[in-house]
């Protein structure tokens, strides 16, 4: 099933500030200018080396549906400045009204592994329609990638096991839980406890108990009796509500009388307590009773370190529930993805590259109309290089790292390579068929062994090489000292 994150238009999903300048476009009557607009992010999350690319599909989805409904342009029309006087005049309200959008959008699919600097996502079009989706784009995308990227974290810590989302209480709103079950999916989790999200993006559902259905019952015993009584196919039990211990012994005496019956016991759930010691002497306990095949699921407050501390520890861990700390983005609040503008020209003008320059030269940006090339060999990815497509090399690939050009790396136009971006929209109509999430999440796992295994360390990680094309840098590196001798 398809997902449109709000079922009203999404045009006024917005910061002010996109319709005042859209506005201004239009009076200076530079609105149908082409422009290319790229997004990116500067730093890994999580002191990492990657991420994880999320959240297009939920972008497909608006555009396919962007416009201006009769509601949004009444509200514009009646806002009012701090004089009293309309903000916007009629004039444009009907332009608004009257929009076609045809937008050429082309991304990162969703899955794909993403570094500092590579454009996530591009658009090209009328500059007042591209300047319009920047809060959106950013909104969706910044979000989803950074919990498919502490997903994939916690996939890689949990060595195979499985893992399940169970966060939906603890996520930052409705929409941010959906979203954020959503993209734990593509980054590893194999199920959620969110009903929603597994209605909407066919996510496999999981769940049995809570400590109230146990505290609703005069004993352990009898809440477990019943369960089973009620749910004989769905019997892991909650042990820690009293005595852990105690409640495997218990989960066990109804799991042998669920055996009985010709059913079978799932195993139990810790949620409390030492994990490690708990779970050692859990799995002791079920393998001498003779259910060797009953899980130890752990829950409570866990997170990639603690996974991989827990795993180092020896503990016997077959499914690790995680909530707060995945869908909240435990160790970073945010992605710092950006939105700007790299290229525009005047109707049958020549292009014009544009970057902003900054005192921190991470935070100067890319000119041109770009593009990702990533290289292999062997089932091993190399690099990426950016390049303009306007200025593609001719005899071989050469890779500058921005914020250390002595740092070079070369690969012949001959080496085995794909570009990245991927034709999404042309012309405002969608091109791009999507794959299923299962499909997304898939290429997500198997890519993995592809990355040096150093990239995929939680402290000091490996760095990919990424850099700009020797001839991108160039046109960069002119553009900014032609700036500065404007000053």
């Amino acid at each position: 099933m398809s997902y449109i994150v709000h079922q009203y238009s999404p045009s006024l999903l917005t910061d002010f500030y996109q319709l005042t300048m859209a506005y201004g476009y239009w009076k200076a009557k530079i609105d149908q200018h082409e422009a290319v607009f790229h997004m990116h992010f500067r730093r890994p999350p999580f002191n990492g080396s990657l991420a994880v690319a999320a959240g297009l599909e939920n972008i497909i989805q608006i555009l396919e549906n962007y416009k201006f409904s009769e509601e949004d342009l009444s509200f514009l029309q009646e806002m009012k400045d701090e004089r009293g006087e309309p903000h916007f005049c009629e004039e444009f309200i009907k332009y608004l009204r009257d929009l076609e959008f045809c937008w050429d959008v082309d991304a990162i699919e969703e899955g794909e592994m993403v570094f500092p600097y590579e454009p996530l996502v591009r658009v090209r079009g009328p500059l007042l329609q591209c300047q319009l989706l920047e809060s959106l784009m950013l909104n969706v995308i910044n979000f989803q990638t950074l919990i498919a990227t502490k997903a994939a974290r916690i996939f890689i810590a949990a060595e195979g096991a499985p893992i399940v989302e169970f966060g939906f209480r603890r996520a930052q709103g409705i929409d941010g839980a959906v979203s954020a079950s959503r993209a734990a999916y593509i980054g590893g989790c194999v199920g959620t406890s969110n009903v929603m999200a597994g209605k909407l993006f066919d996510i496999p559902i999981r769940g049995t108990q809570a400590h109230s259905w146990i505290l609703a019952f005069d004993s352990e015993l009898e809440a477990f009796e019943t369960f089973a009584e009620t749910q004989p196919n769905n019997c892991l039990f909650l042990v820690d509500t009293f005595s852990t211990l105690k409640g495997v012994k218990h989960a066990i005496e109804v799991g042998k009388k669920l055996v009985q019956k010709g059913k079978k016991f799932l195993g139990v759930r810790l949620d409390s307590g030492d994990l490690a010691y708990l779970s050692i002497e859990a799995r002791k306990m079920l393998d001498a009773a003779g259910f060797k095949d009953a899980i130890v699921l752990a829950s409570n407050e866990l997170d990639e370190t603690i996974i991989r501390d827990l795993t180092l520890q020896g503990a016997k861990i077959c499914v690790w529930g995680v909530g707060t700390n995945l869908v909240t983005s435990k160790g970073q609040s945010s992605l710092d993805g950006v939105y700007k503008i790299a290229a525009i020209k005047a109707p049958g003008g020549d292009w014009k590259y544009r970057l902003k320059i900054s005192e921190q030269m991470r935070k100067t940006t890319n000119p041109g109309i770009l593009q990702v090339k990533r290289f292999t060999s062997d089932k091993r990815y190399l690099g990426d290089v950016i390049y303009d497509e306007l200025n593609a090399p001719k005899d071989e690939w050469t890779i500058i790292d921005p914020l250390d050009p002595t740092k070079k790396k070369n690969f012949p136009l001959s080496a085995s390579s794909k570009d990245m971006l991927k034709p999404i929209f042309r012309k405002g109509k969608r091109v791009y068929d999507s794959p299923s999430l299962t499909e997304i999440r898939g290429k997500m796992i198997s890519q993995l062994p592809y990355f040096h295994s150093g990239l995929k360390r939680f402290l000091f990680p490996h760095q990919y090489p990424v850099g700009l094309d020797q001839s991108l840098y160039k046109i960069k590196t002119q553009l900014i000292e032609k700036i500065r001798r404007s000053k």
